[in-house]
């Protein structure tokens, strides 16, 4: 009896030893990484600044300032009053860049949920069902990567009213092809593995093998897209709001604050410069976010960093 006990106590302590790495949580293995340390900051200062914008801002973003232009009528530069300055109509600067964080991670969180849902849906179908399912939605995969997806976008934003949800929707659109090429490869590799073999022979049902053995098995590859997408999509629409066809005035984006202030760039560059800095500063923040977890998640990759 003792002996059995002492086998049993070992046995627990191996157990705890060998399951002990394995049971460390995702954010605490993200946080022994700098980078992801660092781009966790970017993104909660970011994301923070844009929920509680009414009460970070310190002005209303079309608010006009008579005294927020010089006596010739130019922006003013950064200063005690103006932390950013002002632009070409006198508005603050700092106040339309936290408004405009809104426009910009509305955008890139609902276009790119759309787009991976809608792309991983496609790649899972086709990837699983193969026959007449995967040559038709593959070969409409093909077609849509087949077109550059700015000049995809420029081309709907310019065939609908272009506001918020509707540059969105053009971005959704453009962007799901990638993550549909991505989820087909792998469930077509899994659906092939030995245990869904067995479980199709053992009389699983379809459902049964799609929701609890190969999508388990994606969610790493969807989130790691799904975290890397967010900062294609806020690229793509400060790159559409800038061309005139995305977001459109009053409404503030870091896109058209650009496209707003660009006849000022030689003689205040900080209008430009700053929108910039802040567009880089998201996309580096969700790329490396993104990249700290494929190593976390992707087993391939354990060790590497």
């Amino acid at each position: 009896m003792e002996a059995g006990k002492g086998m049993s106590v070992s046995e627990t302590v191996v157990q705890q030893a060998v399951v002990e790495p394995q049971e460390r949580s995702v954010l605490r293995r993200l946080l022994a990484r700098k980078l992801a340390l660092f781009a966790l900051v970017l993104i909660v200062v970011i994301v923070g600044a844009a929920l509680f914008a009414p009460l970070v801002a310190p002005f209303d973003p079309n608010e006009q300032f008579f005294e927020g232009l010089t006596l010739e009528g130019a922006p003013l530069p950064p200063g005690a009053e103006f932390w950013l300055g002002t632009d070409l109509l006198g508005r603050d600067l700092l106040s339309r860049l936290i408004y405009g964080a809104q426009t910009s991670l509305i955008i890139g969180i609902v276009a790119n949920g759309i787009a991976v849902a809608v792309g991983a849906l496609v790649g899972i179908l086709a990837g699983f069902f193969r026959g007449w399912v995967e040559t038709i939605l593959m070969r409409f995969t093909d077609l849509m990567m087949a077109f550059p997806a700015l000049l995809l976008a420029i081309t709907l934003a310019a065939l609908f009213r272009p506001s918020l949800w509707i540059v969105a929707m053009v971005i959704a659109m453009v962007n799901w092809v990638q993550m549909a090429r991505v989820v087909y490869t792998e469930t077509r590799s899994l659906s092939e593995r030995e245990f869904i073999v067995a479980e199709r022979s053992m009389g699983a049902g379809t459902f049964r093998i799609l929701f609890k053995h190969i999508l388990p098995h994606l969610l790493s590859s969807i989130v790691v897209f799904g975290t890397l997408g967010i900062s294609t999509t806020v690229l793509l629409e400060a790159t559409l709001s800038y061309l005139g066809i995305g977001v459109q005035p009053p409404t503030p984006s870091w896109g058209n604050i650009i496209y707003e202030n660009q006849t000022y760039f030689t003689s205040a560059p900080w209008l430009v410069f700053i929108p910039g800095i802040a567009i880089i500063a998201l996309a580096l923040g969700f790329n490396l976010l993104g990249d700290a977890l494929r190593e976390v998640l992707d087993p391939t990759q354990k060790g590497r960093h």
